[in-house]
C-alpha cells in the first residue's frame, strides 16, 4: 500500500494510484502513529498488513472480505463502513479457516494448524475496532482471541450466524455500545456475545437481541456486564458458567423465553439493580454444587413463572429486591442429593405473585401447577428470612401450597429433604393466603416477631 506523507502543514496532499485503484492514505509525521484511509471496494487486509503498530486505519464504504489483526496498537475505524461476508472460497483469514467465516478477528499467538487453538506466542495488545456494520458471516461478526486491552465499540453486528461477538483467552477486553442483532432463524445462531477463558472483560451498554442466548460467560474471572439491553433472546438473557467474580449490574433483560439470568457452578456473582421482566421460566436462577456466595441486590423481577429459583447450592445474600407479578416470587428447592440453604433473604418486597402456572404443556416449567407463593423454602436448611415485606401473594389457580412464606417438604417430589433450621424473623405480611404456611415437618425452624394475620398452623404470627 502506498501512502501520502504530510511532512509539514505547507505540503500538499498527494494521492498515489496503485493498480488502477486510488487509495487515499494520510500519514501524519515521519515517526510514531500514522493514519490511512481505505476507500470503498479496497482491501482492508492490505492496509492492516502495511500498517505499523499504533497506526489508525479509517475504512469507508462496502467491503466483502474477512479481516485479521495480529499487530499491536492497530485502530480500525469505520466511517459509514460495511463489511460483508465474502464468497466462501475467499474467507481465508486464519480465524475463518479454523472456525468458519469471521468478519474481524483480533488474533494473538495461536496455532490453528491442528484445528484447535494452541497458545504459541504473546497476546496481541491495544487493538480497537469501532464504527462498522458487519453482516452475513456464518460464524462470528467480531472476535478477539488471545488478546489484551482490546476495545470493540460502536459497531452494528447483524444477520450473522453462530455468534455475534466473541472473546476468548483474552485479558482486559471492553465490548461497548454495540448493537448485536440476529435476523433469520438459522439453527446455528447461538450467543449474541460469548466470553470464554478470559479475565477482566467489560460488556457495557450494548443491545443484544433475538439470539438463543444474549451473553454467555464461560469459565471467566472478573467479568462485568453492565447497562446492556438483552431483548427477546430465545432461551437465556445472561448465562454465567463456572466463573468467578462476575458482576451483572443495571441491565434490562426482557422477553427471554427461558431464564433471564442463569448462574451455574459459579462463585462470587453479584447481580445488582437489573430490571428482569417477562421471562418464560425464571428471572434469576442459581444452581450448582459449589458454594454460590452470590449477592442479589436491588433487582426488579416481574412477569414470569418464578422471580427467583435456587437449587443445589449454598450461601449468599438476597436483599432489597422487588419481585412481583409472577406465579411465585422465590423458590429455594432441595432434592435428595442436592441440598440448598444458608442464604440471607433480607429487606425484599415480594408482592402480588398471583399468576397461575398450570403446567399443562411443554412450555410450562416442569409441568408444575403453582400460584400465589411469595418465598418458598422447600426442604431448604439454614435460611434466614428477615425484614421482608410480603403482600398480595394469593393463588389464582391450582397449587399444592401458597402463602407469603412457605416452609415445607417439596410437594412436587417424593423422598425430598425436610426443612431444617430455618429462621423467619421480623417480616411484614399483608393479604397473603395465608401469610405463613408451615407443614410442621423438619426441626429447628423458627417463626419469631412476624407482623402477620394468618398462618398455618395458627400460632406462627406474633
Amino acid at each position: 500500500m502506498r501512502r501520502t506523507i504530510v511532512l509539514f502543514t505547507t505540503m500538499a496532499l498527494t494521492v498515489l494510484v496503485a493498480s488502477g485503484v486510488a487509495l487515499a492514505v494520510t500519514k501524519v509525521g515521519s515517526a510514531g502513529a500514522q493514519s490511512s484511509v481505505v476507500g470503498p471496494g479496497e482491501s482492508i487486509q492490505k492496509a492492516v498488513n502495511a500498517a505499523d503498530p499504533g497506526d489508525t486505519i479509517v475504512v469507508r464504504g462496502v467491503h466483502r472480505e474477512d479481516v485479521v489483526i495480529r499487530k499491536n496498537g492497530i485502530k480500525l475505524r469505520g466511517d459509514d463502513a460495511v463489511i460483508e461476508a465474502p464468497a466462501r472460497a475467499k474467507a481465508d483469514s486464519p480465524c475463518s479457516k479454523a472456525s468458519g467465516p469471521t468478519g474481524i478477528c483480533i488474533l494473538g499467538g495461536v496455532n490453528f494448524q491442528t484445528g484447535k487453538p494452541t497458545v504459541t506466542g504473546p497476546r496481541v495488545s491495544d487493538v480497537s475496532v469501532s464504527g462498522f456494520t458487519i453482516r452475513g458471516f456464518k460464524t462470528l461478526g467480531i472476535d478477539a482471541t488471545f488478546a489484551r486491552n482490546t476495545t470493540v465499540v460502536g459497531n452494528r453486528v447483524t444477520g450473522n450466524g453462530g455468534q455475534g461477538m466473541g472473546v476468548s483467552g483474552s485479558v482486559n477486553t471492553t465490548v461497548a455500545k454495540n448493537h448485536v442483532i440476529r435476523s433469520g432463524s438459522s439453527e446455528t445462531d447461538e450467543e449474541g456475545i460469548v466470553v470464554e477463558s478470559s479475565s477482566r472483560t467489560k460488556i457495557v451498554n450494548n443491545v443484544v437481541r433475538s439470539y438463543v442466548s444474549g451473553i454467555d460467560v464461560d469459565r471467566n474471572t472478573n467479568t462485568t456486564i453492565a447497562g446492556n439491553d438483552f431483548i427477546g433472546n430465545g432461551e437465556l438473557g445472561v448465562l454465567v458458567f463456572e466463573s468467578t467474580g462476575t458482576k451483572i449490574v443495571s441491565n434490562d433483560i426482557t422477553d427471554t423465553t427461558f431464564v433471564g439470568t442463569l448462574i451455574l457452578d459459579s462463585t462470587g456473582t453479584k447481580i445488582v439493580s437489573n430490571d428482569i421482566s417477562r421471562s418464560g421460566n425464571t428471572g434469576i436462577s442459581i444452581f450448582g454444587p459449589k458454594p454460590a456466595n452470590a449477592k442479589v441486590v436491588g433487582n426488579n423481577i416481574s412477569g414470569g413463572p418464578w422471580g427467583m429459583y435456587v437449587a443445589d447450592t449454598k450461601r449468599g445474600s438476597i436483599a432489597g429486591n422487588t419481585i412481583h407479578n409472577n406465579c411465585a416470587g422465590m423458590f429455594f428447592e432441595a432434592f435428595p442429593s442436592e441440598p440448598v440453604g444458608d442464604f440471607e433473604v433480607k429487606g425484599n418486597t415480594v408482592e402480588n405473585n398471583t399468576r397461575s402456572c398450570r403446567g399443562k404443556s411443554l412450555g410450562e416449567p416442569f409441568y408444575r401447577a403453582f400460584s400465589g407463593i411469595g418465598i418458598a423454602l422447600l426442604g431448604a436448611s439454614g435460611m434466614e428470612l428477615t425484614g421482608n415485606h410480603l403482600s398480595g401473594n394469593v393463588p389464582s389457580g391450582p397449587t399444592p401450597v401458597s402463602g407469603g412464606v412457605v416452609v415445607s417438604t417439596d410437594p412436587y417430589g417424593s423422598g425430598t429433604p425436610k426443612p431444617m433450621n430455618n429462621s423467619v424473623i421480623g417480616n411484614h405480611f399483608g393479604r397473603n393466603k395465608p401469610d405463613i404456611f408451615w407443614d410442621e415437618s423438619g426441626s429447628g425452624n423458627r417463626f419469631v416477631g412476624n407482623l402477620c394475620d394468618t398462618s398455618v398452623p395458627s400460632s406462627l404470627c406474633n
